[in-house]
This record gives C-alpha cells, sequence and structure tokens, in this order.
C-alpha cells in the first residue's frame, strides 16, 4: 500500500512539473534530441528579450529611470535632525602668564546637550534644478534610445545568423544530392571502364570527385555546427541545444514599394540620429546649468531646537531652552561673472559640434539606407536571373550525362555541367537569404527592427 501511494504522488509531481513548464516551451516546437524548431520572427524575439547585451541595456535604462527620479527629488526641502551631548573638564585660569593658575569647576555645569531640526527649501538658483531636471530626462531618453538600439542589433545579428543557418541547411540538402549523383557517376564509369569504354583516368578524377564532394559535406556540417552555437548565443540558450529553421530561403518577400516610406522616415527614425538628437538636448540642458551659476539665489531656511545649559544669557543659567527661527537667505556669486564666462563659450560650442555631428549622422543614414534600397532590389531582380539558371542548368547537366554515357562528351565537361549546376542552385539561396538580410538591415537602419 506504502508503494502505491509513492508511486502515485511521483505520476502527480511529474505531471506537475510538465504543467508548470509548458509555457516555458510553447514558443517553440520541440524536436527530438535536444533540439527546436524556430521561424525567423520567433529566434528574433527571443534575441531582444533573452540576450544578455539587452538585458544590460535594460538594466541600464531603469538605472537612468532612477537618476530622473532622484533629480525631481531634489526640488523637495532638505531636513536634517541631529542632537549633541559635551561632559566639560575643570576650567583652569591662568595669571601673570602661565606662573599662577586655579582650577573651578565649568559654570554653570559641566553637562551641555542640544537636540534640533534644521530645514531649508530652495526658492530659486538661477534655473540650476530645472536645468539638471532636463539633463536626466535627456539621459533617460537616450539610454531607452540605446536599449532600443541594442535590441535592434542584437536582432538583426540574430536575423542574419538565422539566414546563415538555413542558407547551410540547404547547402546540406544540395552536397547530399551531389553526393549521390557523385556516387552514380563513379559506378557508371566502372562499368565502362570494365566495358573498355573509358580509361582509367576517368575513373580516377571520379573517385578524386567523390572524395572532394565528401570533404566539403564534412566541411559544411562543422559550419551549421558552428551557426547553430552562435545562434544559440545570440537567444541564450544553452550550446547544446540545436536550432532547426522553420522558414526556408523561399520564404516571401517585402514588395520594393513597401520599403519607400522605411527609406524615407530614416533620417528621423534612426536610433542614430535620435541618439544625436538626445546629446543636443543633454548639451543644452548642461549649458543651462552652467549659464545658473550666473544668477542670484534665493532660499527659505528654518530651524528648531532645544539647548542645555541657557549660554543666551550672562551669567549662564543651568536650564534647558527651546528656541527657533524661519527665514531667507539670499547669494549672488560676483566672481561668477569672470569665472563662468569661458565655461558658458565652451557649452555653447560643444551644442554646436553635436548638432553637426546630429547632420552628420542624418547625412549618413539616409545615404545607407538609400544604398540598402538600391541593393534590394537587385537582389529580388537576382533570384529571378538564378531561378531561370536553376533550371536551364539542370537541363544542361542531364543533356551532358547523357552524352557521356553514350560516349559523346568528355568527363570534364560532365564535372562542369555538375558544379555549374550545384554552383546555379547555391546561388538561387544565397540571392534568396540575402535579399532578407537586406530587409533586416534596412529594418534595423531606419530604427524599426
Amino acid at each position: 500500500m506504502t508503494s502505491l501511494k509513492i508511486y502515485i504522488l511521483l505520476v502527480f509531481a511529474f505531471a506537475t512539473t510538465i504543467f508548470i513548464l509548458n509555457p516555458i516551451i510553447s514558443g517553440a516546437q520541440e524536436r527530438p534530441g535536444n533540439g527546436y524548431k524556430l521561424t525567423l520572427a520567433e529566434a528574433v524575439q527571443f534575441a531582444k528579450t533573452q540576450n544578455r547585451w539587452v538585458q544590460a541595456a535594460n538594466i541600464e535604462e531603469s538605472a537612468a529611470g532612477e537618476d530622473r527620479k532622484d533629480a525631481f527629488k531634489a526640488a523637495l526641502p532638505t531636513i536634517n535632525v541631529g542632537g549633541s551631548y559635551q561632559r566639560f573638564s575643570n576650567l583652569t585660569l591662568f595669571s601673570e602668564g602661565l606662573s599662577h593658575s586655579i582650577t573651578i569647576s565649568t559654570p554653570p555645569t559641566r553637562n551641555a546637550a542640544n537636540l534640533g531640526v534644521e530645514a531649508s527649501f530652495n526658492i530659486y538658483n538661477g534655473g540650476k534644478l530645472r536645468a539638471l531636471q532636463k539633463e536626466q530626462t535627456s539621459h533617460l531618453n537616450e539610454a531607452k534610445l540605446n536599449a532600443l538600439d541594442q535590441s535592434g542589433n542584437i536582432a538583426l545579428q540574430t536575423a542574419d545568423q538565422y539566414l546563415d543557418l538555413v542558407k547551410l541547411n540547404d547547402l546540406q540538402k544540395f552536397i547530399l544530392d551531389q553526393l549521390k549523383r557523385a556516387q552514380t557517376r563513379l559506378s557508371n564509369i566502372n562499368t565502362l571502364y570494365k566495358n573498355q569504354k573509358v580509361t582509367r583516368s576517368d575513373v580516377l578524377r571520379a573517385e578524386v570527385t567523390l572524395s572532394n564532394v565528401q570533404l566539403s559535406l564534412e566541411q559544411n556540417e562543422n559550419d551549421i555546427t558552428i551557426a547553430n552555437q552562435k545562434l544559440d548565443v545570440l537567444i541564450n540558450v544553452p550550446d547544446s541545444v540545436r536550432i532547426s529553421p522553420v522558414d526556408s530561403a523561399g520564404m516571401p518577400k517585402p514588395a520594393l514599394s513597401s520599403l519607400l516610406p522605411l527609406i524615407d522616415a530614416a533620417g528621423v527614425s534612426s536610433y542614430s540620429v535620435q541618439k544625436a538628437a538626445e546629446n543636443v538636448e543633454t548639451q543644452k540642458a548642461r549649458l543651462r546649468g552652467i549659464q545658473s551659476a550666473n544668477m542670484p539665489g534665493l532660499s527659505f531656511y528654518s530651524a528648531y531646537g532645544i539647548n542645555y545649559p541657557n549660554f543666551l544669557v550672562f551669567p549662564p543659567v543651568n536650564q534647558a531652552y527651546a528656541l527657533g527661527f524661519v527665514g531667507l537667505k539670499a547669494q549672488y556669486s560676483i566672481s561668477s561673472l569672470y569665472h563662468n564666462k569661458s565655461k558658458v563659450a565652451a557649452g555653447k560650442l560643444r551644442v554646436k559640434e553635436l548638432e553637426v555631428r546630429q547632420e552628420a549622422y542624418t547625412d549618413n543614414v539616409k545615404t545607407e539606407a538609400r544604398a540598402y534600397y538600391v541593393k534590394y532590389a537587385e537582389a529580388l531582380n537576382r533570384i529571378s536571373v538564378n531561378e531561370h539558371s536553376v533550371e536551364q542548368a539542370l537541363v544542361n547537366y542531364r543533356i551532358v550525362n547523357t552524352k557521356y554515357l553514350n560516349q559523346l562528351s568528355l568527363l570534364t565537361d560532365l564535372l562542369d555541367a555538375d558544379n555549374l549546376y550545384q554552383e546555379s542552385r547555391f546561388n538561387l539561396i544565397r540571392a534568396q537569404t540575402d535579399a532578407l538580410a537586406i530587409y533586416y538591415h534596412i529594418l534595423y537602419t531606419s530604427g524599426n527592427l
């Protein structure tokens, strides 16, 4: 009976564990053998939320938010509470230099103490506090942009790595097909050699070709392993996880006309341009803080406390008393007229410098976005051309293969036809993945990734 209870408890615990873990893995399709199938969109989303660099940028954004809160809390009154206690020694009195002295008790008592509270509130300080608040607000906005930029950059790297993995997986299929053709070709050549229709050199060359294909297969398998590890790091999963792309190189590509709004807005929406604009605002706030030193300051302050003994009267009295006050304090630094002059001039020059940098960033982004647009159009055209080339290369290979088997062409012609077919298929996959990679570069450059 006890064993049955233990078995039921184990089954219940296992079912509960599966129920808890199910939401975690529901975003991806699990594969046997510690692997997952991911779409391109899923891989990008995982990277934008799980990547360590993105997490670090988000933490910095939270820290900048706390700095901004601290700047606004600086406008609140400053309140201090303090107390002290003293125990005096006897009082030694000297006369005629230090030759004669007498010792008496400290009047009116050897004990002294005080307890009080002080408060001050800034009324006006030339706008220094508002400048600090504006500076910290700009810092927060810049931290947000840095987080978005880091997220977009990691998403771009993930998309490139995912597409590279797609390309390698398709190349793996092509190499396996080529391996089958090479094996079949070697078998046919051996038969022809036995019938004395070809020379020994054809057999040797076919064997060398088969060995080269096998080496290419091994190299590609290693490249797939490396690409998987890089993708694992980007989406922050263990290196042992095997990612299998769900999307293929032939997935739909955005129309060329749909990218025009992104290209036109890139000069404003780009992360680098937005950060440059925030840098300008930050420097302007710093300049206002520097200029505030040329203005007077006015503050309200107050204090209240209990003191012992009473030194306000003479002679001092052995009693405690309570006293407080309120008042205004104004001050102006005349030296700021010459001490602050160069600081203000330098601040204005730095504002001008950052404005010029912002214009330079805008020009660079516009040029880069337009270049990607031209390359995307070229990639789409390259896809259509390569699709036709694959069909032609396949027909050419079949014709040359038939001619060789009938001893109407050389083995060199057949191998060239085979390589041409292999290359044309890979060129098509490369053109398709290049188009998608360029599309993601356009998204990142325009600040939309």
